[in-house]
């Protein structure tokens, strides 16, 4: 399938209904421009809640029905959909076997994206899941045949794929006037003070507990592992799989990488000790020798020095890269022009988010217009499985302290 983008005027033109007014044709399910595409959210978690506007501002869009298996999150997500959603407390699946679901919108802990994704187009319905499409190795190759199988869009939700600066950075790569590319840099730090246990109130009655587990060990309620269920190896993967994968996805998508043969991975407790199984500060290399190429995250919750960013390292210029802007630093004796965009308008390099660049959007937007085009959209089920597993290698060096090593990984 030819791959569905949405060019920078369309993007910039800050409207849904000009990012889908080029997509009038007809799909493999007869979805046009003025069809309805029903949603049903699986997982109404926070994530999910900022999600969810943003879909529905889409042109022809509806979210039919929500799942949750908190009953809090699914009053709130609830609260956010069509008038007439369908409410489901129990079982997702029952939302799969309804004819009058489209498609999915999966923003569940990173245990269920595989089962969920699976699950939906084995039922014929397309899925936007949230990054990392995987939380193991082993579960790629499933996620990958049951879309391609089922001939469905699936869209992976590492957005930065979408953001006009980006793309523009990219043609820049392609250019080639950075010279030949050794290095990668990538960065996500923050400086958390949140370091208790707080109280949540959660009652064991108003969680379905056994259905938030699914495939993970069986194991007592606890309140502070829903709420933070991404610093617990059973349900998520720490930094590396939380924040490392978007820049890493954003450098594959860019370079073209293929995948590490090794990683060497740290990892400590310096304030988490006590509360999270997932280390609170690490760092990885990952090494890319048929690319001639070497790639280093850092990541911290107790300092915010670079905050988060991408810098791509050429013999001619380095390429800056967050998610507000882009700057070209060329080398001493460099014939390449400094330049840089800005779309983020506070002035603080590396933020988590800025306001004016709302790549979420974008995302969403251009994996409508695939819905209804049938159009393979920018980062499907094979991106989203190649840029969580350089972060898998990188937590399986840390949890055993040795180097992992792809061959053997994946043999």
């Amino acid at each position: 399938m030819p791959e569905c983008s949405l060019d920078r005027r369309q993007f910039l033109a800050g409207s849904a209904a000009a990012a889908l007014s080029t997509f009038s044709y007809e799909s493999a399910r007869g979805y046009q421009a003025n069809d309805t595409l029903n949603v049903a959210c699986l997982g109404t978690g926070g994530r999910s809640r900022k999600l969810v506007p943003k879909l529905a501002s889409v042109p022809n869009v509806r979210i039919a029905a929500v799942c949750d298996v908190y009953d809090k999150h699914l009053e709130m997500g609830l609260g956010m959909a069509d008038p007439n959603a369908i409410r489901e407390d129990t079982d997702y699946r029952k939302l799969l076997d309804r004819k009058d679901i489209d498609a999915v919108l999966i923003a569940a802990p990173d245990h269920w994206h595989v089962p969920m994704t699976v699950d939906a187009c084995n039922a014929g319905k397309d899925v936007y899941v949230e990054k990392p499409l995987t939380h193991t190795l082993s579960e790629g190759a499933a996620v990958i045949a049951a879309q391609n199988d089922n001939q469905k869009i699936v869209q992976v939700g590492t957005q930065q794929r979408n953001m006009p600066h980006l793309k523009e950075a990219k043609e820049i790569l392609k250019s080639g006037e950075l010279g030949d590319i050794h290095k990668v840099y990538m960065s996500w730090n923050r400086n958390s003070a949140r370091w208790q246990k707080p109280d949540y109130g959660i009652q064991p009655n108003e969680v379905r507990w056994k259905q938030f587990l699914g495939n993970a060990p069986d194991q007592p309620f606890d309140e502070y592992r829903l709420r933070n269920w991404r610093w617990f190896w059973d349900f998520g993967g720490g930094i590396f799989t939380d924040l490392m994968v978007h820049w890493m996805d954003t450098a594959y998508w860019m370079l073209d990488m293929d995948n590490p043969t090794s990683a060497m991975s740290i990892g400590d407790q310096f304030a988490a000790m006590d509360l999270w199984e997932t280390p609170d500060t690490v760092q990885t290399l990952l090494h890319y020798p048929k690319d001639k190429l070497q790639a280093h995250f850092e990541g911290t919750f107790v300092n915010h020095q670079n905050r988060a960013c991408l810098i791509i390292m050429g013999r001619e210029a380095s390429l800056y890269c967050d998610r507000g802007r882009y700057e070209v630093r060329p080398e001493r004796g460099s014939k390449v022009e400094a330049r840089k965009r800005v779309d983020g308008k506070r002035d603080i390099l590396g933020l988590d988010f800025y306001d004016e660049v709302d790549g979420a959007l974008y995302h969403l937007q251009e994996w409508v217009a695939c819905v209804r085009s049938r159009e393979k959209p920018s980062c499907p089920a094979e991106e989203g499985v190649r840029s969580a597993a350089a972060a898998h290698m990188a937590n399986h060096s840390v949890r055993t302290g040795k180097v992992a090593n792809w061959s053997e990984l994946n043999g």
